[in-house]
């Protein structure tokens, strides 16, 4: 296949600095081997600013008591445990400024500890996700003694969520001291048991690619070099090696840290989901490529893109609706309009427009003849009349105002904003994520936006989204209707009980017993999740 020879952009090549990074060390062992006890007394090196540690998991504690060690120099930097702030942690430490021109190092104790937690935590979601599939298909629900498969898509997440913690460490600007137990397994040959056994670091199974030396302990006081990459030392590649007298300090004066340049020089992939070449038409459906954000859109170039939707001769609504699939939220968010509404941005714009359009049409269909009130520079329109009832409820621009929208309601009240996804990444953006419910306008029955906001809640806890957790008793000829308010009521009420186990499951007990004593339906549910959730669209 023909393709491009011109390169593409200038380029200049530099000669190679002859400096190594500072190292990733991967300290291996079995149980009460001496890891931790290595990494605290070699965290006193006069090579050393600060030595850091990062403790993770429970099950040792050996941090504060390993203080006492002759020649230890640490400090423990806390977390909560969870995946996000262990991450904080790290890039906490990775800030702190050097000692007298000296590299600060980092401890995790232990990898192992991390790569079992995030094993658990796609074990929880699968369950999840097997309890919302039977219930879905009214079968019978999983209990906590059936296996459930870990689909493949949750290891990808949770290898994603290991490579996060990787790629922060390679942007710690020193050495990195990485704790891991090994275990003793049996040794395949063609995919097959042998008699002998083999020593396996427990962990995610790159994590030895993915370091500069590795440290074998098979006991106190006798350790093994089992990879390196130095050219401070003799030894060949592939070569274990018994390491006599083995110090922290020792390795690192070995891995030329004391000549090693200020960061690592790495060279980070990145992915591109469109799988684009330069010059060439990507070769995706229309609906793919009306999902990326639109580039460089101004103020005054959306405004006039919303007043065209507006004016569609047939359907306002959903050109406002495919104006916004065209360009995404994020980019309509971060473009500032200035309109008869005040200044706001084009995505509260589009919301707002549909909103005014939708309370128009329902004044038309219940035959209401009130003159709505447009702002200074703008016409009022009946909204029974001909021109309005052409455009299905639109609204006719003033012809005189640039930048001026359609007339607004001012007696409608301010319009809470749409909920929006997580933050995903553009490969993720749109694929997997359900339209965005709107808030309930002002006529719809209080009862019922509860009871939807509760609907909601549930089918976020239980990993789903709202169709999903709703699919039991919507209609399929419905459209996105709501169920009736009393089959809803009926079914939030019946998976109470789920959703609060699984809140007992996550620590999160002050919520499940509230939630335990709510009313049927809980009017202030909204502020009752307030804690998890602070989109929700139901006022507390």
């Amino acid at each position: 296949m023909a393709g491009i020879i011109a390169p593409q952009r200038t380029r200049k090549s530099r000669k190679p600095t002859g400096k190594p990074n500072p190292p990733i060390i991967l300290l291996t062992g079995l149980e009460k081997s001496g890891k931790s006890y290595e990494a605290a007394r070699g965290s006193g090196s006069e090579l050393i600013g600060r030595t850091y540690w990062i403790e993770i998991g429970g099950t040792e504690g050996t941090a504060d008591y390993y203080g006492l060690i002759p020649g230890a120099s640490y400090e423990i930097v806390p977390h909560d445990g969870s995946y996000q702030d262990i991450l904080d942690a790290i890039r906490w430490v990775n800030h702190q400024p050097r000692v007298d021109g000296k590299p600060n190092m980092l401890v995790i104790d232990s990898m192992t500890s991390l790569w079992d937690m995030l094993s658990d935590e796609i074990a929880m979601y699968a369950r999840n996700r097997a309890i919302a599939k039977a219930q879905r298909n009214r079968s019978r629900i999983p209990t906590l003694d059936d296996p459930v498969v870990i689909d493949s898509d949750l290891w990808n997440r949770a290898k994603d969520r290991w490579g996060e913690v990787l790629w922060l460490l390679r942007r710690h600007q020193g050495p990195c001291l990485l704790l891991a137990r090994t275990e003793i397994v049996t040794a395949f040959e063609h995919d097959k048991p042998t008699r002998n056994t083999t020593r396996k670091v427990k962990a995610e199974k790159n994590l030895p690619a993915a370091v500069d030396a590795i440290v074998d302990l098979h006991a106190i006081g006798e350790a093994w070099l089992t990879g390196v990459r130095t050219l401070h030392m003799d030894i060949k590649p592939g070569e274990s090696q018994r390491f006599h007298d083995f110090t922290v300090d020792t390795l690192l004066r070995r891995l030329g840290l004391q000549d090693a340049a200020e960061s690592r020089s790495t060279s980070e992939l990145r992915p591109d989901a469109t799988l684009q070449e330069s010059g060439q038409q990507p070769q995706q459906s229309a609906v793919r490529q009306s999902a990326r954000p639109a580039p460089a859109l101004t103020g005054e170039q959306a405004t006039k893109l919303i007043r065209d939707a507006l004016t569609h001769p047939t359907d306002p609504q959903n050109a406002l609706r495919e104006l916004r699939e065209e360009h995404g939220r994020r980019t309509l968010g971060a473009v500032k309009t200035d309109t008869g509404w005040g200044v706001m941005s084009a995505e509260d714009l589009i919301t707002k427009s549909l909103d005014h359009l939708k309370t128009k049409a329902e004044q038309a269909k219940n035959g209401q003849g009130e003159e709505t009130p447009a702002p200074s520079g703008t016409s009022s329109h009946q909204p029974g009349n001909k021109e309005e009832t052409s455009q299905r409820g639109g609204v006719e621009p003033d012809a005189t105002g640039e930048a001026t929208p359609p007339p607004p309601d001012p007696a409608a009240e301010p319009h809470a904003p749409e909920e929006e996804p997580e933050d995903v990444s553009e490969a993720e953006e749109p694929q997997d994520l359900p339209r965005p419910r709107s808030a309930p306008s002002k006529g719809v029955n209080k009862v019922m936006a509860v009871l939807l906001t509760e609907a909601e809640i549930q089918a976020r806890i239980l990993g789903m989204t709202m169709d999903e957790h709703l699919e039991a008793i919507a209609d399929p000829r419905s459209d996105g209707t709501p169920p009736p308010m009393t089959k809803l009521r009926s079914y939030v009420i019946e998976h109470r009980p789920m959703v609060i186990g699984l809140l007992e499951e996550r620590g999160e007990r002050d919520i499940a017993n509230a939630y335990r004593l709510a009313g049927k339906p809980e009017l202030k549910i909204a502020a009752m999740f307030a804690t998890l959730y602070t989109d929700l669209l139901t006022a507390a």
